[in-house]
C-alpha cells in the first residue's frame, strides 16, 4: 500500500462510525483505528480468515441501541461495563461443538478470551482488559454488535 492509499483510507475512517481496520499485503500490514473515549474494551486478536480478498469497509447506517444494563445484583454502581471494539456478529463460543466462552458467574483476568466478534469475513477473539466475575451478558449469541455496545457487566476482582 502506498503513503496516498493509506491516507484516503484514513479519511474514509474517519467519516465512519468504523473503529478499527487492519489490511495485510506482501509489503507489510496496516492498522488504522479512531480515537476513542476511556472505556474497557478489549483487544482484538485474529483468529482465522474466511476470504482471501482485502475487505472494503462497509459503514452501518442503522441507528445504535444498546440495551439497558440494569443488574439485579445490589453493588451495580461499581460495575464495569465491556464494550465492543467493533462491529460484527457476536459469538459467545468459539464454535458451535464448544463451550460458553463466558457466561454468569464466570471469572475473568486480563488476556482471557470472552467472546468472539465477526467482522468481514475475520473472527475476532476479544479478550478482557480487567479481572472481576461476569454478572451479566447483554447481548445474545450470534446477534448484532455496533462499536462501544455493551456486551458484559463485570464484578471487579
Amino acid at each position: 500500500m502506498d503513503l496516498k492509499q493509506i491516507h484516503e483510507l484514513i479519511k474514509i475512517i474517519n467519516r465512519s462510525n468504523i473503529g478499527e481496520v487492519s489490511i495485510e499485503d506482501k509489503d507489510g500490514k496496516v492498522t488504522i483505528k479512531q480515537k476513542e473515549e476511556p472505556a474497557i474494551a478489549a483487544p482484538v486478536q485474529q483468529v482465522y480468515t474466511t476470504a482471501a480478498a482485502i475487505p472494503t469497509p462497509v459503514v452501518s447506517s442503522a441507528p445504535t441501541t444498546a440495551p439497558a444494563a440494569a443488574p439485579t445484583t445490589p453493588k451495580s454502581d461499581h460495575l464495569i461495563t465491556v464494550k465492543s471494539p467493533m462491529i460484527g456478529t457476536f459469538y459467545r463460543r468459539p464454535s458451535p461443538d464448544k463451550p460458553l466462552l463466558a457466561e454468569i458467574g464466570t471469572e475473568i483476568a486480563p488476556g482471557k478470551v470472552v467472546c468472539i466478534i465477526e467482522a468481514m469475513k475475520l473472527f475476532n477473539e476479544i479478550e478482557s482488559e480487567i479481572s472481576g466475575t461476569i454478572v451479566k451478558v447483554l447481548v445474545e449469541d450470534a446477534s448484532p454488535v455496533e462499536y462501544d455496545q455493551p456486551l458484559f457487566l463485570v464484578e471487579p476482582a
